[in-house]
This record gives C-alpha cells, sequence and structure tokens, in this order.
C-alpha cells in the first residue's frame, strides 16, 4: 500500500499557496496559487495524492483534521441534503465535492497526525508545500 503525506501552505493566509505530496520521502506532486488559503492548499494535496495513487490503495497522512472531517462526517450529510447545510453555503464546495467523490471512488485510508510536532515527513511535506508555494516546481 502506498503511504503518501501531504500538506498545504498560504502566507499570509489568505496570499499565495502551495501544496505537496510526498511519497516515500519524495515530492510527487506540487502545486501553487496566486491567491489562496491554506484550507484550499490542504485539500488541493489530497486530491493531488488520490489522483497520483491512480486507484491503488493508498494510506494519506495529512496535518488537516478539517479536510479528514468533512470527507468522513461532514460531506455524506451535504450529499445527501443537496449540498447544503443548515448554517447556509459550504466553503470551498468546488473543491469539496471534487475530492469526496474521489474519495468514495478510490481505496483511501486517512489518517490524521498533529502538524509541526516533528514528524520527520509532516515536516517535509510542509517544507515542499511552502517551496511549492515559493514557485518551486517538479
Amino acid at each position: 500500500m502506498k503511504v503518501l503525506w501531504t500538506d498545504g501552505s498560504a502566507s499570509p493566509n489568505p496570499g499565495p499557496g502551495g501544496f505537496a505530496v510526498l511519497d516515500n520521502g519524495k515530492p510527487v506532486a506540487l502545486g501553487r496559487e496566486p491567491q489562496t488559503t491554506n484550507i484550499r492548499m490542504e485539500g488541493r494535496a489530497m486530491i493531488a495524492a488520490i489522483e497520483y495513487a491512480k486507484g491503488e490503495p493508498c494510506e494519506i497522512h495529512s496535518d488537516s483534521e478539517f479536510w479528514i472531517n468533512v470527507l468522513t462526517k461532514w460531506a455524506p450529510g451535504w450529499a445527501r441534503n443537496g449540498w447544503r447545510k443548515k448554517s447556509g453555503e459550504i466553503a470551498n464546495l468546488d473543491l469539496v465535492q471534487k475530492l469526496y467523490a474521489l474519495y468514495q471512488e478510490n481505496p483511501v485510508e486517512l489518517v490524521w497526525v498533529r502538524g509541526h510536532v516533528g514528524t520527520a515527513e509532516n515536516e517535509l511535506a510542509d517544507e515542499w508545500a511552502n517551496r511549492a508555494r515559493q514557485g518551486e516546481s517538479l
């Protein structure tokens, strides 16, 4: 099973952003947007990870508790309710719908890791997300 590490970055937030996907400590997907948020970049990283896995079983490690909750707790109800929630619009609906579809269609296991506590792979994913934000590409 592939074990992938993802991270996203925007600085300032909102501002220029980047994301990274690592496989065996090496970046396999990097992306950048000129005006975005940390949340959007974290979501883009997960999308890129699932697309990189190409349908193979994979484990995605992320420090984005938000996106893991979206996929495992909130999106099923939002989808049943016509992509609406009681409190109003769903932020980043474009990413939510794309990521949720990919999550449902692919053998993905999500693993939450606490960010910025010295976990080597998470720190490396953060470094590459920042490098992507600054314009580095594969």
